[in-house]
């Protein structure tokens, strides 16, 4: 099976080389079973794919390709893969873990689960680890025979063990190498059932048996791989997620399970992989991004000494924050933490542009009240003059941050993904926070400075506003 599939994936011509493999290391940290193919894929460079191939494409046409009755596919990017086995043992988006107190109980609800989760929408695949189909030789020794012969458990387990099992009863070195030398009986005494009855047992008083005069060899089955978390046997159920946002499909399917899949007393769901990291990050961002409004706000009414004012930029920072809404919108992008840091930066930045625009239209406003000046025209010229004098510098940060971002947009080497969606949300919003803070904060502004029943002077003040404007002011030469 592993060849076959290698076979089939090595046919897409953007596959450079396949390596797969079956089984486990000798390592604690790779707890694969033997049904559990790892194939390691290797892309030619991006020059040489197909007219418009993507990575999601590819993922795709393998998925497409490689159908082998009885495999279920999961597509991990290789390093992405070790991390989510050392932190959750998970290697798929989501995982569902079963704990009990039997296997044959445990092996049954995850394969209902596997079966109902088929069926949610955005679940590509779904695999539950088959926690029977083991073969084992047990070899039950009868006490009271192995006592008529002098003999005790120990001595007849020894002979299973270094008979059968092999015993290491010295090591040859060879330079800087060092190998075991393993004592046992040849292959084609211990191949069968038969076979291992009849192995030679030879008593402490010299007398020779055979196997079966104290023991019964049978064939039993068994489960291939024990799991076990906090003291309890478990099962788990694969799953990924594709064309769909993590959390409403986990949403689903926890729905999807509650409803159909009913748990014996004793056993327990819980749900894992990155699904995990996600409730982990969502629970901090409920107390950071608070935090975070709260810090801007207390800085904002230290900087202006006004409520009202400080109030108002933080009533313009969800309006701000709307361009990244509609770029995550426009590319696709599911809402992740990563989306959610770059809408923490957007907020910091949108809240610097009200903060600058604000200040310049109180220092143009305070220059008229010192001279005198306080008429409803007289505020109508502060605003203009404020609000214009913004308008260069705010140009110039914009296109900045915007050339700083652009590049990363079309990036597609390591790691782009993760700074796309960081980027989108402080792209999109580059183009509704300066809009917001040089056409809404000046409106704002000069509704709350407007004197008490001004509103016919302001209308005068709007009509009347080109004779009177001074002439040879900066004013003038930014209107022209």
């Amino acid at each position: 099976l592993l060849q076959q599939t290698d076979r089939l994936i090595k046919t897409v011509p953007e596959v450079a080389s396949v390596y797969g493999k079956a089984g486990r290391a000798e390592s604690a940290t790779d707890p694969a079973p033997l049904e559990m193919f790892e194939t390691t894929i290797q892309f030619k460079p991006r020059d040489q794919w197909r007219a418009g191939m993507t990575t999601d494409k590819l993922v795709e046409e393998l998925d497409r390709i490689v159908k082998v009755p009885g495999l279920s596919n999961i597509w991990v990017p290789p390093i992405r893969n070790r991390i989510d086995m050392l932190a959750t043992g998970i290697k798929s988006p989501v995982g569902v873990k079963v704990a009990g107190t039997d296997l044959a109980t445990i092996d049954r609800i995850t394969a209902e689960i596997e079966r109902t989760l088929k069926d949610v929408p955005g679940v590509s695949s779904a695999l539950a680890e088959r926690l029977t189909g083991g073969r084992y030789v047990d070899v039950n020794i009868r006490r009271d025979d192995a006592a008529r012969y002098g003999l005790n458990i120990a001595d007849v387990q020894s002979v299973v063990s270094s008979a059968v099992g092999g015993e290491n009863i010295g090591e040859t070195v060879e330079g800087l190498q060092r190998f075991p030398i393993n004592l046992r009986y040849p292959r084609e005494m211990r191949d069968s059932l038969e076979k291992l009855r009849v192995l030679p047992v030879l008593t402490g008083s010299g007398q020779r048996l055979v196997l079966s005069d104290v023991a019964d060899i049978r064939v039993a089955d068994g489960p291939p791989m024990l799991r076990s978390e906090n003291a309890r046997l478990s099962g788990w159920v694969y799953v990924d997620i594709r064309d769909r946002d993590l959390r409403s499909a986990v949403q689903d399917m926890q729905q999807a399970v509650e409803k159909q899949v009913k748990l014996p007393p004793g056993y327990s769901i819980s749900w894992s992989g990155q699904f995990e990291f996600l409730e982990r990050a969502t629970a901090k961002l409920k107390v950071v991004v608070p935090a975070t409004l709260l810090i801007i706000f207390v800085l904002l009414y230290m900087t202006f000494k006004r409520l009202d004012e400080a109030v108002l930029i933080m009533a313009t920072l969800p309006f701000a924050l709307a361009g990244g809404v509609w770029l995550l919108w426009l590319l696709g992008h599911n809402l992740s933490v990563a989306s959610g840091v770059g809408f923490i930066a957007l907020a910091g930045v949108s809240a610097e542009f009200g903060v600058i625009m604000l200040l310049y239209l109180k220092h143009a406003w305070e220059a008229r009240i010192e001279a005198g000046k306080t008429t409803a025209a007289e505020l109508l010229d502060a605003i203009r003059e404020g609000a214009v004098l913004r308008v260069r510098p705010k140009a110039m940060t914009v296109a900045v941050i915007i050339a700083g971002l652009v590049p990363i947009m079309y990036g597609s080497g390591t790691g782009s993904e993760v700074m796309q969606r960081i980027a989108a949300p402080m792209v999109g919003g580059m183009i509704t926070a300066p809009l917001l803070s040089m056409f809404v904060i000046p409106a704002v502004y000069l509704m709350m400075r407007r004197p008490r029943g001004s509103r016919q002077a302001l209308a005068s003040a709007t009509t009347a506003h080109p004779d009177t404007r001074p002439t040879g002011s900066r004013l003038d030469s930014f209107a022209a």
